[in-house]
């Protein structure tokens, strides 16, 4: 998949809009950012732009879900605010993202940034309104997509615009297609998928792609106790997709064929009660007994996982193994997490839970790559094409 990128275009002196994923959690009560990490991850691209001398930059995202309303609580202030800092340079916050109003605020401001009000405060955003993209084209002379974590949905700002101004990648979204694109499509061998998390249904996609190219396949997390069901072992109050055991027994016949080993736990941590347990032990082996639940891989299976991973050259991580968010519960996704930065190998992260999980541990730095996007990161995993990066322009192959 080769992409335009914002290097291969001239932005000198033009209007250049820019789709960012600046959807940040926030407190509930004063609204402040509680985590910057996506705005920070759009630096490199805005400071790029900004360094080519464009006539304006003018940014857009969505925060949260305002189903086509004006929600105040949804307004992005605060993200203006938090990106001037950031940028070290005055950005002028719009109260809206369309309309003549919009276009003459643009013109007449002083600022080289401007940041559109929430997207998702008009309907035709999430309906894909070809309406509304034109709009939001009528802003530019060039299109820029740097958010990943959208680029699975195709809405106006992600998919619309991109037929109607020149469109490419953001340096941001250009990483996610080399990492998540190429290097999975032809990984350094021996490759290692570890998959983790609560469902095997979120995942099953992911499997069927990733085993035409891995060698190990490592299952924990809460999806691991399907699997271990459908081969027959007790599992307790374990957490089960009891209409998933037949695809969990596929998967593994599937994986036999295909010559994938596959590591499943050989013990657990167990617990009476996730919140406040009376009883908290390790397994002797895969069973969990009746009345109990598993929480965490145990000390075995951390070394059997690790042994799994010692000769990895890639390894690609979907999914804690344990309720890491818990102190209690994280050795098994922490001690995973320290070893494989230690193994050299190029080591890609999905998004979501496990790049919380490797922030929570202080290893961020220490990855080859952590994914941007959730569900975006799931899907190209899964080898689909994600709409909002299909309509970007094309590299010229010589």
């Amino acid at each position: 998949m080769n992409k335009m990128s914002v290097k291969d275009i001239d932005v000198k002196g033009k209007k250049v809009i820019m789709r960012v994923d600046f959807n940040v959690p926030r407190d509930k009560k004063s609204g402040t950012i509680t985590d910057d990490a996506r705005i920070r991850a759009a630096l490199p691209t805005i400071e790029y732009i900004l360094k080519q001398g464009p006539k304006k930059l003018i940014l857009m995202t969505h925060l949260g879900r305002p189903d086509g309303q004006v929600k105040e609580e949804l307004r992005l202030d605060k993200v203006a605010e938090r990106l001037s800092e950031l940028i070290k340079a005055p950005v002028k916050k719009l109260n809206d993202c369309v309309g003549e109003a919009v276009k003459k605020e643009i013109d007449a401001s002083a600022e080289k940034v401007v940041l559109l009000e929430n997207l998702r405060f008009h309907a035709g955003e999430e309906k894909n309104d070809p309406s509304f993209a034109g709009e939001l084209a009528g802003l530019a002379e060039i299109y820029v997509n740097d958010a990943f974590g959208t680029a699975h949905r195709a809405h106006a700002s992600t998919e619309g615009i991109a037929h109607l101004l020149p469109a490419v990648a953001g340096l941001l979204l250009d990483k996610e297609i080399e990492y998540l694109g190429t290097a999975l499509e032809a990984p350094r061998k021996p490759f290692a998928v570890i998959l983790g998390g609560a469902k095997v249904s979120d995942k099953i996609g992911v499997i069927e792609n990733l085993l035409k190219k891995a060698d190990r396949l490592i299952i924990g997390g809460g999806m691991a106790y399907t699997f271990l069901k459908g081969r027959g072992l007790s599992i307790g109050n374990s957490k089960l997709e009891s209409d998933k055991i037949g695809l969990a027994q596929e998967t593994l016949e599937e994986a036999k064929k295909a010559g994938v080993q596959v590591f499943l736990p050989l013990d657990h941590l167990i617990v009476d009660d996730i919140e406040a347990p009376t009883r908290t032990q390790t397994t002797p082996d895969a069973n969990v007994p009746d009345g109990m639940i598993a929480v965490d891989i145990g000390p075995q299976t951390i070394r059997s996982f690790i042994d799994a991973l010692k000769d990895a050259r890639t390894v690609c991580w979907n999914g804690p193994l344990g309720i890491f968010e818990d102190d209690r519960y994280a050795r098994g996704t922490k001690e995973i997490a320290q070893f494989i930065v230690e193994t050299g190998a190029k080591t890609i992260i999905g998004g979501g839970d496990t790049a919380s999980a490797v922030a929570k541990f202080g290893l961020q730095d220490k990855m080859t790559h952590i994914s941007t996007g959730g569900g975006a990161s799931l899907e190209f995993m899964e080898g689909k094409v994600l709409p909002g990066i299909a309509a970007l322009k094309d590299k010229k192959v010589n």
